[in-house]
């Protein structure tokens, strides 16, 4: 008797198991929403359906668009400025580029507008397409008094449209960081400033707060609300709000200001940096926030980048409280109410069968010349070799994805044949053009080798060097955290390059910027004319 109900509490007791973790798959998600390098989101709602945009800086295409319709699952569904004419990067230096997007629809048109820094012809600019996949328009230029970075539009109910920015003090000296929020009504059919400026916010939540930024303007209950961001882009980061009953104010602070931050939590709390978010509605009444956030591994290090997380908002006596009763960003979240969406993976093994490349894949800087091509021999990608070098402030010959997972997998298949000592192709792991991991097939006194280069502050340095034979080689690289394994393969035998090398110079510590880790294939003639080429016959990123 005793052991029938034994069996009896035992089968209840793992069918109440089970059924509380389907329930938990239903009702939860994991944060981040956009692993890797999806920094400064911007968030619209169009009906039922949800569209969202990320900073790219210096990679081409830029600005990748999502779509949603359930705030979790998102679709990658191409890149705002996808052509060479609405974007030039020529030169760029690292982390420069293109600044963080707001993307917002008005009357049937969405509005892309940004910041270009670093180029001859940077400043701030809009876009506009009738569907966010695209096509979008050629860049709309606004005038120089359009100062400052992380541009915003509002289209209020009277059927004005203002401009909000930030902009530096006249009065204070080149070296502070602290920055005002301006407004502008804009005429954006004519790209003209109507009547006078206006400064909303003299200051953040503290006296002369650094970096006040990535300003966003909503209207509810009779109320103009100031959302930015603030503390800078890191550890100090937080999201501010302000409210006025005049949409040139005065704004009056939260009380409870910031809404959200990390920053009193610990450097070694597990996501950190929360901060420049927007703020969505549902077609329910609900409300939510999208927001950058970090990972951080191995210590103090983050290699993935800023990325994209959500978080739940209810508004209390007219003020937004983010994720009450945690007040904080969670890495496991009850999902919003709203119907499931099934989005289509772009498959994570690319054998390069498809006429176009997948959405994931991206250039350094503007290509200007046709140097890849999926089509001079099918099933492959080729690379010609190009005399721009991938540590030079170019655009060289490289093809290359984000980092998204903190332990992974890569190993991609290549068939090259070197002619000249100048001549290497492979593939790369890498924060940017001085901190770098380069496996690369090259000719050396009449034999052919695999060579490893760690690149570290601008210092290329061998880390081992092998004989291989001709023929088709596979790169791999495998990251237990901080940890890497590099290594080739041939005719089925594996030979190491390293083992537990440090990906920690990859760092945002280390490397510094606002982008993240990259992995992915290039082949150069380092300077001279070449008319030889690689051919990658597949490349396969997975998540351990």
């Amino acid at each position: 008797m005793r052991f029938k109900i034994c069996v009896v509490f035992v089968f209840c007791f793992f069918n109440i198991i089970v059924a509380l973790a389907q329930t938990k798959d239903k009702e939860a998600f994991d944060n981040p929403i956009l692993k890797g390098f999806y920094p400064d989101p911007s968030i619209c709602r169009v009906g039922d359906d949800y569209y969202l945009v990320n900073s790219s800086f210096e990679y081409f295409p830029g600005v990748p668009v999502f779509h949603s319709k359930d705030l979790v699952n998102w679709q990658q569904i191409g890149h705002v400025l996808n052509r060479p004419s609405q974007l030039n990067l020529d030169s760029v230096r690292a982390s420069g580029g293109i600044f963080a997007p707001t993307i917002r629809y008005h009357n049937g048109t969405f509005y892309m507008i940004t910041t270009l820094v670093g180029t001859k012809e940077g400043g701030n600019f809009f876009v506009t397409a009738k569907n966010p996949a695209g096509p979008w328009s050629e860049p709309q230029w606004l005038p120089k008094e359009a100062i400052g970075i992380d541009p915003s539009l509002f289209f209020d109910d009277d059927g004005k449209v203002y401009y909000t920015g930030n902009k530096k003090p006249v009065n204070q000296g080149q070296v502070t960081r602290y920055r005002q929020i301006w407004l502008h009504e804009v005429d954006l059919k004519n790209r003209t400033f109507v009547g006078e400026r206006s400064i909303i916010l003299e200051e953040g939540a503290l006296h002369n707060a650094e970096n006040a930024e990535g300003a966003h303007l909503y209207k509810k209950d009779g109320y103009y609300y100031l959302l930015i961001g603030e503390g800078g882009t890191f550890e100090n980061h937080a999201v501010t709000i302000f409210r006025s009953k005049n949409i040139t104010g005065p704004y009056e602070g939260n009380k409870k200001n910031p809404i959200l931050t990390h920053r009193h939590l610990g450097l070694n709390y597990p996501i950190t940096s929360t901060g420049h978010a927007d703020l969505v509605e549902t077609q329910k009444g609900d409300w939510w926030m999208v927001l950058l956030g970090v990972r951080k591994y191995g210590g103090l290090h983050y290699n993935l980048g800023r990325e994209t997380f959500l978080t739940k908002v209810e508004w209390q006596d007219g003020w937004p409280i983010v994720n009450p009763g945690e007040g904080k960003v969670l890495a496991t979240q009850l999902k919003p109410d709203l119907p499931a969406f099934n989005i289509q993976q772009e498959n994570l093994r690319d054998d390069f069968k498809a006429d176009t490349l997948f959405h994931y894949w991206n250039f350094l800087r503007t290509p200007r010349t046709n140097f890849w091509s999926l089509e001079k021999k099918e099933g492959f990608l080729r690379l010609n070799l190009s005399k721009q070098e991938i540590t030079d402030l170019v655009s060289p010959s490289f093809i290359g994805r984000r980092q998204q997972d903190t332990s992974f997998q890569v190993e991609t298949a290549i068939q090259f044949t070197p002619k000249k000592e100048n001549e290497l192709a492979g593939m790369v792991l890498m924060m940017n053009n001085n901190f770098q991991y380069r496996c690369e097939k090259i000719l050396s006194n009449g034999k052919f080798y695999v060579q490893l280069i760690k690149r570290a502050k601008g210092i290329d340095e061998l880390i081992s060097k092998i004989p291989v034979e001709k023929g088709e080689l596979i790169f791999g690289v495998q990251a237990n955290g901080q940890d890497l394994e590099f290594y080739v393969k041939q005719k089925e035998i594996k030979q190491t390059l390293a083992q537990k090398a440090d990906a920690r110079i990859l760092s945002v510590v280390n490397a510094l910027g606002f982008t993240g880790v990259y992995v992915g294939v290039y082949a150069s003639s380092k300077g001279a004319n070449s008319s030889n080429y690689a051919d990658f016959d597949w490349f396969e990123y997975k998540k351990l």
